[in-house]
């Protein structure tokens, strides 16, 4: 999936999220916040400018959100910014309940945030024999590698695989690969490696 389709999904189907800043105490705060809508430069969702949420965005211009249903989610983080009155309509015009949460005349006290720049993962476990797991960046952000991956001096022994949950090390090889795309990141292959030669990125 390309990261529209990411989106798509957070949007359609996810729509309700729970969105964490930093508050002033300096510890994290979360609420849920439905993603509204979506587009070539971003993700939007709206508050009001009196809330703690609306300071805390404006001042940190960064947060942190994650989404599930249906045994399927997704979590990005990145850089936000406040684009006011922009998109206002249209996001009314697709998600009509807030018509009804804010009538004509009371819509000034809200304003439009995009998540335009960050990093992403979906992890799909609906079939607990085969997890599914990929990362996406939006807009000028590159992922970074995350995840356990085997380095030189794996001496084929095998043991990872026998701890692995999803039994996904291909152990056809020297060293051994981990298939990122089925890891449940649990670290127990990096816990028996007798070499000590398996690595944690990201």
């Amino acid at each position: 999936m390309k990261t529209k389709d990411y989106l798509k999904l957070l949007v359609e189907q996810i729509h309700s999220t729970t969105v964490a800043t930093i508050g002033e105490d300096n510890h994290p705060q979360t609420r849920i916040i439905d993603m509204m809508l979506y587009d070539e430069e971003g993700l939007y969702f709206l508050t009001a400018k009196g809330k703690d949420f609306y300071e805390q965005l404006i001042k940190q211009q960064y947060v942190a959100l994650s989404g599930t249903k249906d045994k399927k989610s997704i979590t990005l983080r990145g850089k936000v910014k406040n684009i006011k009155a922009e998109k206002l309509d249209e996001i009314l015009e697709k998600n009509t309940y807030m018509q009804k949460l804010y009538p004509q005349e009371t819509r000034t006290a809200l304003e439009v945030f995009c998540l335009y720049e960050g990093e992403g993962e979906y992890f799909d476990i609906s079939n607990p024999l085969s997890v599914v797991r990929s990362s996406f960046a939006l807009g000028k952000s590159k992922l970074q590698q995350s995840g356990y991956f085997v380095t030189e001096g794996c001496i084929g022994c095998k043991l990872c695989y026998s701890v692995c949950p999803q039994k996904c090390i291909d152990i056809s090889k020297i060293p051994v690969v981990i298939e990122q795309e089925h890891c449940l990141r649990c670290g127990s292959c990096y816990s028996i490696c007798p070499k000590q030669v398996i690595r944690k990125r990201g």
